[in-house]
């Protein structure tokens, strides 16, 4: 039994939550506000959460991050209404360990909080100084990058050509994109590979320890980011969050970088290959002005963009074989196969949490897979919303929805064969009711149409 906390500012929606989870044999706590939750929070310290995104007082971001700062072994899940991926993405990236998109079975929430009790406590993501989306472990052992695509092998020579160079690189792609495995890539092909790479987010600190880790404390610069990477690689992550007046000050250090080293005079705690990253285009940001031009300039010296991973479908396949490896390593269990259906379902989805995202659904897929094959059924509800069937007769091919009534899949099929049939009778209903071999009075009740009112028109 685990202590469950649920969070949500809708009554009903909390209470059938609540009841789910107890059914499952958990002790449950629940609050009605993001307060409240951070009340509950601080004293039932759970095992897991479960927060809505749109709280009355308070953003359900701000409570998990609350959680990460206080309770970094509560694990998170993230419930969000349609049309806010971005911000169940961003939960993910603070260290959800997955997202319920609303509404939903609440099947689909007692896997999901099954899943989330077995994960490794702390979550899905480390938010700490060197904090790392779980994209940033995908690399082979050598250190090398993942993929097939042409867009990857594309960045892959461009890794090996500025391997060796000291030139900053700026990295832009969505979240999850895999921005961090380039980074490594880069600092692994490098003259400084036996060296440290170090990575900062620049969400994850406010600004006066972001100041002091990057900067040192008074009266000098101290144990620093910089310091610590000696030799080596910084990458700072998320720069286009970083305030204002620390883009003046990091601007001014790389320019003392860049001068100590063509006077060679540069000492060894400043001798580091400067990448940063940036989920958000940076010159929209100059253009915004929240972002100083000077600064972009300096640092996109050699600039780099990684793709989202439904640009790159071609990787989709190698990256999903690749996690069901590590997870195999892991567990010491056998690599389960995936079968095609499966396969094209994945290859279909979008994956708004781009590589991140794929990686917990091979996790997912691992926790319900059977005989050793992921099917369809193991995929997260979200990846698995519909299949293409192929018609060798026909010659076509359908997409099917899968998850929701069969009653309302063939209502809704006989619906469009009635219209289709009425625009080939000419908007005749006698005719179609004719060749469809119903009454007049079925045609319209399956139509949903009140027979004295409305008409059937064609087209």
């Amino acid at each position: 039994m685990a202590k469950i906390l649920v969070i949500d500012d809708e009554a009903p929606i909390l209470n059938l939550m609540g009841k789910s989870c107890r059914i499952q044999g958990h002790q449950v706590t629940e609050a009605l506000s993001g307060r409240d939750g951070i009340v509950a929070l601080d004293r039932e310290k759970p095992d897991l959460m479960i927060v809505d995104l749109k709280l009355g007082d308070i953003s359900g971001l701000d409570v998990i991050r609350h959680s990460n700062e206080h309770h970094p072994d509560t694990r998170v899940i993230m419930v969000t209404g349609n049309g806010t991926i971005e911000s169940a993405v961003e939960a993910m990236r603070l260290g959800a360990f997955d997202y319920l998109t609303k509404p939903f079975e609440l099947v689909d929430l007692q896997k999901t909080v099954e899943l989330a009790l077995q994960a490794p406590r702390g979550g899905s993501a480390d938010t700490g100084r060197e904090s790392s989306f779980p994209v940033s472990s995908i690399l082979q052992p050598s250190g090398s990058m993942i993929g097939v695509s042409s867009k990857m092998r594309e960045i892959q020579k461009i890794v090996e050509k500025i391997a060796n160079s000291d030139s900053p690189v700026l990295l832009e792609g969505e979240f999850g994109s895999g921005k961090q495995m380039v980074a490594r890539s880069i600092h692994n092909a490098s003259k400084r590979a036996s060296a440290p790479f170090k990575v900062l987010q620049c969400s994850a600190l406010p600004e006066n320890l972001l100041e002091s880790e990057l900067f040192g404390g008074h009266g000098g610069r101290g144990d620093t980011l910089f310091g610590r990477a000696a030799g080596g690689t910084v990458l700072l992550e998320e720069i286009h969050v970083l305030p204002v007046r620390l883009q003046s000050k990091l601007e001014s250090y790389l320019e003392e970088i860049e001068a100590r080293r063509s006077m060679n005079e540069l000492p060894g705690s400043m001798d580091v290959r400067f990448i940063a990253s940036s989920a958000k285009p940076l010159q929209e940001c100059v253009a915004s002005g929240t972002f100083r031009e000077a600064l972009y300039y300096k640092i996109s010296v050699i600039p780099v963009e990684v793709p989202p991973l439904r640009s790159r479908t071609e990787d989709i396949a190698i990256l999903s074989e690749h996690f069901l490896r590590r997870h195999a390593e892991r567990t010491g269990s056998s690599v389960p196969e995936i079968d095609k259906y499966a396969m094209r379902l994945l290859e279909s989805y979008n994956w708004p949490g781009n590589v991140g995202e794929l990686q917990n659904a091979m996790e997912r897929a691992c926790a319900f897979a059977e005989g050793g094959r992921i099917r369809p059924v193991d995929l997260p509800p979200k990846v698995a919303q519909k299949v293409e069937i192929t018609d060798e007769d026909e010659k076509t091919t359908h997409h099917l929805p899968i998850g929701v009534p069969l009653s309302d899949y063939v209502r809704k099929q006989e619906k469009l064969f009635i219209r289709e049939t009425l625009k080939y009778n000419g908007g005749s209903r006698e005719k179609t009711a004719s060749m469809l071999g119903v009454s007049i009075a079925t045609l319209y009740r399956k139509m949903g149409i009140k027979l004295e009112k409305d008409k059937i028109m064609a087209g």
